[in-house]
This record gives structure tokens, C-alpha cells and sequence, in this order.
């Protein structure tokens, strides 16, 4: 593990052992990961699709290509600007070429990443190559819930360099 990317501080998941944690330490293999995550996915799910962007565009620089962690926060990047291409701009056109990178992106990441639902996610973004509008209020499941983000999320965002 890189010590760059520990953060004992990120507690453990609310359920279930997703790919990510070690149960055995009791501690994120990359704790700046799952902090990215967490507050990436309540951005998004609360319509805030730049700085959720932003969140994992951020922690993907720490990772090399070829690596699960890049290739999860990559796709997910994707996903974030894919539905800011939709809601924002309705450029579904944008969204579907942003949507099948992701998919690329996310093909062979475990289903449970961080406490993301990759299958889910995968789903989603399948389904809306046709149907662009299911995403329309389509929330990001972490956990096994679908948080949304409060104040100090927004803060995480603002203070990403």
C-alpha cells in the first residue's frame, strides 16, 4: 500500500466487507480513496455532478494506469461528467460516449468497490445508452443506501486542488 493514499481516520464500511476493505487490520487499503468516494457519490447524488467529478478526478492521480483504483475512479469520472452532459447541458449524444468509456473504464472492477454498487452502476449506465432518462433522479448506491451530501461534502470539493 502507498502511505500517500492511507487515511486511518476513514471509518470502516456501514455494511458488509466490500472490495477495499481489510478486515483483518480493520482498515481501507486506500483510505484517501474512500474518502473521494464517499464524498464523490453524495455529490452526485444530490445533482452535483462537477464536483462529484472533481472528487474522484482528484484521487485518480494517485494511482498508476493498469491499476483496479484507477480504473474504478476513472470510470466514475466518467460517469459524473456523462450526467453533467445530460442534466445540464441535454447532450445525450455527450452522455452516451461518456457512458461507454465508462463502461470500459469499470469492466472487471469487483461489484462491491468501496461500498459502491458497481453492478448497479453498470446497469444504469447500460440501460441509459437507450434510454437516457434513467437517469433522471437515478442515485449512486454506497453501502447499500443512497446518501446524498451535506455541507461538509461540498467543502471536501471546494478544497480539492
Amino acid at each position: 500500500m502507498d502511505e500517500h493514499t492511507r487515511d486511518d481516520t476513514v471509518g470502516p464500511p456501514s455494511v458488509g466487507e466490500p472490495a477495499g476493505w481489510l478486515p483483518d487490520v480493520k482498515r481501507w487499503e486506500h483510505g484517501t480513496l474512500r474518502r473521494a468516494t464517499i464524498n464523490g457519490v453524495r455529490l452526485y447524488n444530490s445533482g452535483a455532478y462537477h464536483p462529484a467529478h472533481d472528487c474522484f478526478e482528484a484521487e485518480w492521480y494517485n494511482y498508476g494506469r493498469g491499476t483496479t483504483e484507477s480504473a474504478f475512479l476513472h470510470g466514475m469520472v466518467q460517469v459524473a461528467a456523462g450526467a453533467y452532459k445530460h442534466v445540464d447541458f441535454e447532450n445525450d449524444d455527450g452522455m452516451r460516449s461518456l457512458f461507454e468509456t465508462a463502461l470500459q473504464y469499470l469492466h472487471g472492477v469487483p461489484a462491491t468497490f468501496y461500498g459502491v454498487d458497481l453492478l448497479d452502476v453498470r446497469t444504469k449506465l447500460t440501460n441509459a445508452l437507450q434510454d437516457p432518462t434513467v437517469i433522471d433522479n437515478w442515485s449512486i448506491t454506497l453501502d447499500e443506501a443512497q446518501p446524498t451530501a451535506r455541507d461538509v461534502h461540498y467543502e471536501y470539493a471546494d478544497g480539492l486542488e
